[in-house]
């Protein structure tokens, strides 16, 4: 479908390439571009004059589709719509991101999230087409649509009832943290904005491993995390088990954050950010190719949404090293150190100073506890020997006549569940 792309800045000079990625990545074919720097014109946006050339522009290119890299009040669509010929669509970048979203939610929970954001953005333009109707205008067009009296209120029902559905699931995902902590897993999370390389990543740090015997634990696990040079092509999340010595790691790769996001889209993707507020380490990917300029504000933006709940600590990853020279990579090293104090660099793409990652992964990672067991010997000893064996590192098994001697280090909760465990042999030894 052909699309023509415009912008309006307040000021400067009204960069597209954001925009265009996006348009391309809803597969558009961008047939034309029109751009204004000017103060925002309440009725139309743009300028009178300069909404005719994009109207003009519209007919000579046979587009039907005109994508604003702006937001669009209802008033402004109805206005915008009325100077262009019939049928063609108007979207802003918030309506574009959500097309974009609903191509790529595969999983309940991100088909859930996309249509809470198409709530959230509806409901504002239901009550507009309450005023226009009232003033016996007919928004038909543009994607206003009719005007239907009780349409508000099923918007809000249909809002309630997602979100107890989200909450629903969220509670089974932090069950499954739970789970797996007490099961000796660290989890890593992966953040950063759309085509920081965050998935190329996973790929790379992830371990190989059947799928088939970890589905009735984390059914979330999966063999393949999409690693292509678009945006967007991590909408849900992905947890793969990671390939790094003496830790049992669990990495999940997030949705990338994308800039200028109004607050009830961020809000209605908020519940797919649990997995980086509740990690026990993140990695904050940065590719390091862009502007040093644009790497500060999107850190700065980063850092802003996660330290509104994260307390694990962050390490920030720059990565796509293999695209800029090392005289670079220093410059924009120390630009952003105030930001990012020790970052790893490295480049998921050509396996560069990937192990330096893993071991930065396991040096960040939460200490483990050593402890050392006397397990009386019952029938159920070697058991507990055994799940030693799978949940810790165990350093030395010494058997005696009575009692079995365990030297082991693991996380705080599998030490404090051996420790339960032993008392309750020690409980069944008494009771016989």
């Amino acid at each position: 479908m052909k699309a023509v792309v415009a912008k309006r800045a307040d000021e400067g000079e009204a960069d597209l390439e954001e925009i265009l990625d996006l348009a391309r990545a809803a597969d558009y074919e961008v047939v034309g571009s029109v751009t204004q720097t000017r103060k925002e014109d309440p009725a139309l946006h743009f300028g009178e004059g300069k909404a005719d050339e994009l109207a003009a522009e519209v007919r000579a290119t046979g587009a039907e589709v005109v994508v604003f890299d702006n937001s669009l009040g209802p008033y402004q669509t109805f206005n915008l719509g009325a100077k262009l010929p019939e049928g063609v669509e108007i979207l802003d970048r918030f309506t574009l991101i959500l097309e974009i979203f609903g191509q790529r939610a595969e999983t309940r929970k991100a088909q859930l999230q996309v249509e809470l954001a198409e709530l959230r953005y509806e409901l504002p333009r239901a009550e507009a087409k309450a005023s226009l109707a009232k003033r016996d205008e007919h928004p038909g067009f543009m994607g206003l649509g009719e005007y239907d009296e009780s349409r508000e209120q099923d918007i809000k029902n249909q809002i309630s009832r997602i979100r107890d559905e989200l909450e629903r699931i969220e509670q089974t995902e932090q069950s499954r943290r739970e789970r797996r902590r007490e099961g000796g897993f660290d989890l890593v999370a992966l953040a950063g904005y759309t085509n920081a390389g965050k998935s190329t990543l996973l790929r790379r740090l992830a371990a190989d491993m059947d799928v088939d015997e970890n589905e009735g634990l984390h059914p979330d696990l999966d063999t393949t995390a999409e690693s292509e040079n678009r945006l967007f092509t991590t909408l849900g999340t992905t947890t793969r088990r990671a390939d790094v010595e003496d830790r049992d790691v669990l990495l999940t790769d997030t949705v990338g954050f994308i800039s200028d996001l109004p607050h009830w889209l961020v809000e209605s993707f908020k519940s797919t950010l649990d997995s980086v507020y509740r990690a026990d380490l993140v990695l904050l990917v940065v590719d390091v190719s862009e502007d040093v300029e644009e790497i500060r504000e999107k850190l700065v933006t980063c850092h802003d949404t996660l330290y509104e709940r994260n307390e694990a600590p962050i390490v920030t990853v720059l990565n796509k090293i293999d695209e800029v020279d090392d005289r670079e990579l220093e410059r924009k090293r120390d630009a952003i150190s105030a930001l990012a104090p020790n970052p790893v660099a490295v480049s998921g793409l050509a396996d560069l100073n990937v192990d330096a990652l893993r071991e930065r992964i396991v040096a960040e990672l939460p200490d483990w506890e050593r402890e050392r067991l006397v397990l009386p010997m019952t029938e159920d000893t070697m058991s507990v020997v055994s799940w030693l064996h799978d949940e810790a590192n165990v350093d030395h098994v010494e058997y005696g006549d009575d009692d079995v001697l365990v030297d082991f280090e693991a996380r705080p909760a599998i030490v404090e569940q051996a420790r339960s465990r032993a008392e309750d042999l020690r409980a069944v030894e008494g009771a016989v």
